[in-house]
C-alpha cells in the first residue's frame, strides 16, 4: 500500500510566501505530495502587505498553467486561491477561474480611519481592534468574526473553510478566552451546524501548532471530533509559506485525527473532491 501527502493551503512570492511556484512544486514532489494545489492570498480592493496585487494575478494562473503541463508525469497540481472573504467587498465569486478555493475571514470590521482590523496580524494590532472596535470585549469581537463566517458560508461558499478557528491565534499569549467558556462552546456549535448545513469541507490546518502560534490545531481537537461525529467532510493542510513547510506538521496531525475516529481525508483528485484512506504515514487511493 502505497502512501503519499495531499496540501490545498501553500503561499509563494505571489503573496507572503517566499518561494516561487516551481520552487514549491519540487519541495512537494521531494515530500511524497502527489496531490498539490498552489492557493495564494487573493487580491482584495484595498491595501494590505500580504495579498497577491490584483495586476499579478494573471501572471500567477499562466504560471501554474505552465507548471501543471511541466509537471503533469509526477504530480497533480491545482491553482487556487485563499480567498478573504470580506462582507460586501470580495469572495469566491470574483474568481470563477479557479479550480478550488479556501474560504477565510481575516479582516472583521474597520478602525476609525476605515482600515480593516486583521485579526491574524501582530499580537499588538489584535489587541487594538479589539479595544478601539470592540471596547476589549472578546465575545462581541469573537461573535463578529463568526458572523462574517457563517455569511460567507451561506452565501459565497468556498470548496475549503481556511482555519475555522484562527481567531485563536493569540490567544496562547493573551489570554482573552479560554476556550472553555460556555459562550464559546455555543457560538462554535452553532457554527458547525452552519458548515453542516453549507458542505464545505473543512482544512485542519497546520501551521498554528508548528510556528507556535497556537497550542494546538486549527481547529482545535474538541471542534475536530464534533466534525467527525457529523461526518463533515476534512482536508489535511500546512498553509506552507515556504518549501520545507509543505508537509510539516502532518505526521503528528495524522495520528491525532486517526485517535479521534477519523479515517479519510478529501483531497483533489483527476479534477475531482475525493476521500483518501488515512494512515499514520500519509494517504491512500481507494
Amino acid at each position: 500500500m502505497q502512501t503519499f501527502w495531499t496540501n490545498f493551503h501553500s503561499h509563494s512570492h505571489f503573496c507572503d510566501g517566499k518561494p516561487s511556484l516551481e520552487e514549491m512544486v519540487q519541495a512537494a514532489i521531494d515530500q511524497n505530495v502527489k496531490s498539490y494545489g498552489f492557493s495564494s492570498h487573493s487580491p482584495v480592493p484595498f491595501s494590505t502587505t500580504w495579498n497577491m496585487p490584483m495586476d499579478r494575478l494573471n501572471e500567477y494562473m499562466n504560471e501554474a498553467k505552465r507548471l501543471k503541463e511541466k509537471y503533469q508525469d509526477q504530480i497533480q497540481l491545482y491553482t487556487g486561491l485563499e480567498v478573504d472573504f470580506v462582507s460586501g467587498k470580495c469572495g469566491v465569486h470574483n474568481f470563477p477561474q479557479l479550480d478550488f478555493s479556501v474560504g477565510s475571514v481575516h479582516f472583521v470590521d474597520t478602525f476609525e480611519d476605515g482600515t480593516y482590523w486583521e485579526i491574524d496580524n501582530t499580537k499588538t494590532i489584535f489587541d487594538r481592534g479589539l479595544q478601539e472596535i470592540f471596547g476589549g470585549n472578546i465575545q462581541r469581537a469573537f461573535k463578529r468574526y463568526y458572523d462574517l463566517s457563517i455569511e460567507m458560508l451561506e452565501e459565497d461558499t468556498p470548496d475549503v473553510l481556511g482555519h475555522m478557528d484562527k481567531f485563536k491565534m493569540h490567544n496562547s499569549t493573551g489570554n482573552w478566552f479560554s476556550g472553555e467558556e460556555e459562550w464559546y462552546k455555543k457560538m462554535v456549535m452553532e457554527y458547525i451546524e452552519v458548515i453542516k448545513e453549507s458542505g464545505v469541507i473543512v482544512e485542519v490546518n497546520t501551521r498554528g501548532l508548528y510556528k507556535g502560534f497556537s497550542k494546538d490545531l486549527y481547529p482545535s481537537p474538541w471542534i475536530i471530533k464534533e466534525l467527525i461525529d457529523r461526518k463533515i467532510p476534512i482536508s489535511l493542510n500546512s498553509d506552507s509559506h515556504t518549501t520545507f513547510e509543505i508537509t510539516k506538521g502532518f505526521d503528528e496531525a495524522a495520528e491525532l485525527l486517526l485517535s479521534l475516529g477519523l479515517k479519510e481525508v478529501y483531497g483533489l483528485w483527476d479534477g475531482e473532491w475525493q476521500p483518501f484512506g488515512l494512515e499514520k504515514q500519509g494517504v491512500v487511493l481507494r
